[in-house]
């Protein structure tokens, strides 16, 4: 007779702090003291357990991968794009987990020369991740970068494309790069040991100069640099939650002082990008959804500003791309993204139409600055990742490609919904859903309910052919576009963040009350997944309502809160002070305090739980979901299934090869099918 697995106990150590008069205890918090014996044994033991639990499920994860890449073409390339005379693209190979990036000269019978393999880079590592891949404007250098180990510290290389000479350079913990105009001084940026990008650098190519231009030193704010589509000016933006300032560099003259544009100030958000003798600013000075405006090069100061378009209460411009003879317009509205087309000659302006009620879009490879094309990517629930052409003056529109799904994907044989769920303030939240029509029943069925809710990030409607081995098992698949993200535009953040931050988790919850009431499904049918941020909203609602869910899948979830803001020396505390709060103040301490999932942990049923992490994730460090599972394992009443899984080989987006990524996609989809009781 089989023994079934035991779960770890982690054990309790002593361990308090007091802050704002409150004696907080944290027995597990030895498990933050990474590499000890005892921490690496623990992980260990909840992986072993994991893997016994999950055991009965191998033929599932299998037929499950199986699915995942017969539905891949294995071997393919994507679109070229045209940049400064040459044509690039990235391919992939079957049996290769990493694409490579290749380049012709845009002229017939051009030969194909590969600028970068990433396969042969990660020769010997578990893990790869690409940061910058940037070539000069004169197509003579290539700045990369590169984290072999997940926790985002990317070591940036320069080669030369002339000679395939990789140059002696290589510095550690770099964010962005940016080019000169002609190629001869590299600007990059580096992290301070709290893994801010604080230092603003730029480099002489084939020299040993390396000068600091600009030290971010305040806390809450990061820098990044990039260069115009025109070739015409070097950014250099610094920016925190709420507040930002540029300063610019002539890119003909990259030895010159940086030159700021408008001084930062407390709530204002500006961003720049440069056409002619203008500076194009994005601006939130007269409205939270920003307006945009112009300004001489030669003033640039808010006196000279000019509108050319207005705020709107009801569209947020999330951003612009600026060419020759127009500016597009990245926008969202009613929940979506949007794109409009400005004629710079008479300021018209026109929005491209999109033919599916829930979608994304967004701006992709458009490197030319003289030009009448925009290239944009578009997918949904049902539609494939497409690649689309666009005349801007004669708004004729040509696909591309659209990636393939292999096997009888057939689109019409899929539904989209778009329902509305009541908040308890009245706000309206909208829910977009996909199932399979045929499928789809009466009754209540599975359903997989996803959600984020923070820094304004909205949850994309966008495609996975993944998700086909659960649309195609009978399990509804739908995201709640909950406030704390960006679908709204700014208010939307602002209504669920900092003080308002429980918005965040109500209205999760009215989302899964409103598919239980419609009858899309009901609480022993319903699975929740969030990662990150999101995972902090998996482990708020699981606290709050229990009962309302059959399982939770918590990826890489910030449960610690309390903790993590309280200690500034880790990777994006100080930073997030504008997000979360600053616990520091007894009123944000309390308002974290009255949510963070660890610390409302308490003597009750909990849903089954499948919480995942990695032991190099640099944004949620390994032991806040590994001290979570421990707490719960300890005071729950339940005997439902609490499974942690610590990838130790990668950071916050788990595995980096393609293969290995789907590998993890079928673990996870097995657990929640298992739930369910599919088990085929």
């Amino acid at each position: 007779m089989l023994r079934h697995p035991v779960p770890p106990v982690a054990p309790r150590q002593p361990h308090t702090t007091s802050v704002h008069g409150e004696v907080r205890e944290d027995p597990y918090h030895w498990l933050r003291e990474k590499d000890a014996p005892e921490v690496l044994a623990y992980l260990a033991a909840e992986n072993a357990y994991t893997d016994a639990m999950m055991a009965p499920s191998k033929p599932l994860q299998r037929r499950l991968y199986r699915e995942m890449v017969a539905r891949m073409r294995e071997t393919d390339m994507g679109v070229p794009w045209r940049e400064h005379g040459w044509l690039y693209w990235s391919r992939t190979r079957r049996g290769l987990q990493y694409p490579v990036w290749c380049r012709r000269r845009d002229v017939p019978r051009s030969k194909e020369e590969v600028i970068l393999d990433l396969n042969a880079l990660a020769q010997g590592h578990a893990y790869l991740g690409l940061g910058a891949l940037d070539v000069s404007p004169d197509g003579t250098q290539l700045a990369w970068s590169q984290d072999v180990t997940g926790f985002r510290e990317y070591t940036l290389r320069v080669k030369d494309l002339a000679t395939g000479e990789v140059l002696p350079v290589e510095i550690p913990k770099t964010r962005s790069v940016a080019w000169s105009r002609d190629g001869t001084v590299l600007f990059y940026v580096t992290e301070d040991d709290a893994k801010r990008a604080a230092f603003v650098w730029r480099h002489v190519i084939g020299t040993d100069v390396h000068e600091r231009v600009f030290d971010e030193t305040d806390a809450r704010f990061g820098a990044s640099v990039d260069l115009s589509r025109s070739l015409g000016w070097i950014f250099v933006t610094s920016s925190s939650a709420t507040t930002s300032e540029v300063r610019a560099i002539a890119a003909d003259r990259p030895l010159s002082a940086p030159h700021l544009l408008v001084p930062r100030r407390p709530g204002h958000e500006y961003y720049v990008d440069h056409h002619g003798d203008d500076f194009w600013i994005v601006t939130n000075d007269r409205g939270r959804n920003f307006r945009l405006v112009t300004t001489p090069v030669a003033t640039p100061d808010e006196t000279h500003w000019a509108e050319r378009v207005a705020h709107r209460e009801d569209t947020m411009l999330e951003g612009v791309d600026l060419f020759a003879r127009h500016c597009v317009l990245h926008e969202r509205r009613g929940g979506f993204p949007r794109i409009g087309v400005m004629r710079l000659a008479d300021g018209t302006r026109r929005e491209i139409d999109f033919p599916e009620p829930a979608f994304s879009v967004f701006g992709g490879a458009n490197a030319e600055f003289e030009t009448t094309r925009f290239r944009f990517g578009y997918e949904s629930f049902t539609t494939p990742d497409s690649v689309f052409e666009i005349d801007l003056d004669t708004f004729e529109r040509t696909l591309l490609k659209q990636f393939e799904v292999r096997g009888d994907y057939t689109p019409s044989r899929y539904r989209t919904e778009l329902v509305y769920a009541t908040a308890a303030d009245g706000t309206q939240v909208p829910v977009s859903m996909v199932y399979r029509r045929d499928l789809r029943r009466r009754g209540p069925q599975p359903l997989l309910l996803v959600g984020y809710g923070a820094y304004g990030y909205p949850e994309s409607v966008g495609f996975s052919a993944a998700r086909l081995s659960l649309l195609d098992r009978g399990v509804i698949v739908a995201l709640a576009h909950v406030r704390g993200g960006g679908e709204m535009g700014k208010r939307w953040h602002d209504e669920g963040r900092m003080m308002a931050k429980a918005n965040t988790f109500t209205d999760f919850v009215a989302c899964a009350e409103r598919l239980v009431a419609g009858r899309y499904t009901a609480p022993d049918r319903l699975v929740i997944e969030g990662g990150s941020a999101g995972g902090l909203l998996m482990g708020a609602v699981a606290n709050l309502r229990p009962d309302l869910f059959r399982a939770v899948v918590s990826q890489v979830p910030f449960v610690d809160v309390v903790n993590t803001m309280l200690d500034d020396t880790l990777p994006l505390t100080t930073g997030e002070y504008e997000e979360w709060g600053d616990p520091r103040d007894p009123a944000a301490y309390a308002c974290m305090r009255s949510y963070s999932p660890y610390d409302n942990v308490e003597p009750k049923a909990y849903p089954a739980m499948l919480v995942e992490t990695s032991y190099h994730d640099s944004q949620v460090m390994y032991w806040e979901p590994a001290k979570y599972v421990a707490k719960l394992r300890a005071a729950r009443t339940d005997a439902n299934p609490m499974l942690l899984r610590v990838n130790m080989d990668a950071g916050h987006a788990g595995a980096s090869g393609r293969y290995d990524a789907l590998r993890e996609v079928a673990f996870t989809y097995a657990f929640i099918l298992g739930i369910l009781g599919i088990t085929t």
